[in-house]
C-alpha cells in the first residue's frame, strides 16, 4: 500500500461488555493509550479466573463467556447506559435482566440470568467483572481494532459468495477504500484520523467467534480455516494503540503518515 491511498471509516462501535452487543456510535473522543471509551469495561466471568478488580491483570478470554465458545451470546440485545452504569439485555424483545454494573445488586442480577439460562456451558458461577478502567480485550494491551471491509469482501469471495456479516469481526473501526489485505502490511505505521495518531502495532488472528451469525447466533460459517487455506495464516483487521488523541467519528478520512525524517 503506498501512504497516498486514504480510506474512510463506515462504521465505529464499542462493546461495552466482552461477548456481549456491539453499540454503534457516530462519533468518539480517543485518549491516548486507551480503547475507545467503555470497550471491553466489563466481562463475565465463566468460574474463578483468579481476576482482581483492586489490581487487574490481563486474563486469556477462555476464562470468560464468549462467542468463540458461548454463541448463544450473540441472540442477546444489550445495551449499556454510562450515565447510570446500567445494563439492559433483551431476548426477542424482552427485557430478561437490568441492573446497574456497578452496584453488587445490580451485578447479581445480571449474574442470575446467566446462571439460570447458560447451564450447561458454565464452568462455575458466572461474575461480572470490572477493574479500574481495566479493558477486558483479547490482547493484553489496550488496542483499537479495524476492520478493512474489501478484505471481508475477498472473504466472501472465498466462500463462494456467501455473505459475510462485518460484525462477525467485533472492530471498533470499520473503514473502506483500502485494498483487500493491504491493512496486514501496515504494523508498525502510523494511522492519521483528523488530530487522533494509532499506531498499527499487531495483525488481528481470527478465533471461532468469526464463525458466528451475529444476526440469527448460528454457528454457519468456517472463517479461519478458510482464512488458512486461501492465504497461509488466519489474519484479518489489525489492532493499534492510540498515541495522540483527538475526536474521531464515522465518514472520517483514515490516512497512513508518511515516517518523519530525522
Amino acid at each position: 500500500m503506498t501512504t497516498s491511498q486514504t480510506a474512510e471509516i463506515t462504521g465505529l462501535y464499542r462493546y461495552p461488555i466482552k461477548g456481549l452487543t456491539p453499540e454503534p456510535l457516530s462519533r468518539v473522543h480517543l485518549r491516548r493509550g486507551e480503547t475507545l471509551p467503555a470497550d471491553r469495561r466489563y466481562a463475565i466471568e465463566n468460574g474463578p479466573s483468579g481476576f482482581d478488580p483492586e489490581a487487574p491483570e490481563w486474563k486469556p478470554k477462555i476464562q470468560f463467556l464468549m462467542l468463540a465458545r458461548n454463541e448463544r451470546l450473540a441472540s442477546l440485545d444489550s445495551r449499556f447506559e454510562d450515565a447510570t452504569n446500567r445494563l439492559t439485555i433483551r431476548k426477542d424483545g424482552q427485557i430478561v435482566a437490568s441492573g446497574d454494573l456497578e452496584t453488587a445488586a445490580g451485578r447479581a442480577a445480571i449474574e442470575s440470568y446467566f446462571t439460570e439460562n447458560f447451564q450447561p456451558e458454565l464452568k462455575g458461577p458466572p461474575k461480572v467483572l470490572s477493574g479500574r478502567g481495566h479493558s477486558f480485550s483479547d490482547v493484553a494491551r489496550k488496542v483499537v481494532s479495524i476492520i478493512n471491509l474489501n478484505s471481508v469482501r475477498a472473504i466472501e469471495a472465498m466462500l463462494g459468495g456467501t455473505a459475510v456479516h462485518p460484525l462477525r469481526f467485533r472492530a471498533n473501526l470499520y473503514v473502506k477504500g483500502w485494498p483487500a489485505w493491504s491493512e496486514l502490511d501496515l504494523v508498525g505505521q502510523t494511522l492519521a484520523i483528523g488530530e487522533a495518531r494509532l499506531k498499527v502495532v499487531k495483525r488481528i488472528v481470527r478465533c471461532p467467534a468469526t464463525n458466528v451469525d451475529p444476526v440469527t447466533a448460528r454457528r454457519d460459517l468456517e472463517i479461519p480455516p478458510t482464512l488458512s487455506r486461501h492465504l497461509g495464516h488466519m489474519d484479518c483487521g489489525i489492532y493499534a494503540e492510540v498515541i495522540e488523541g483527538g475526536e474521531i467519528g464515522v465518514g472520517d478520512a483514515v490516512a497512513v503518515e508518511e515516517p518523519r525524517l530525522v
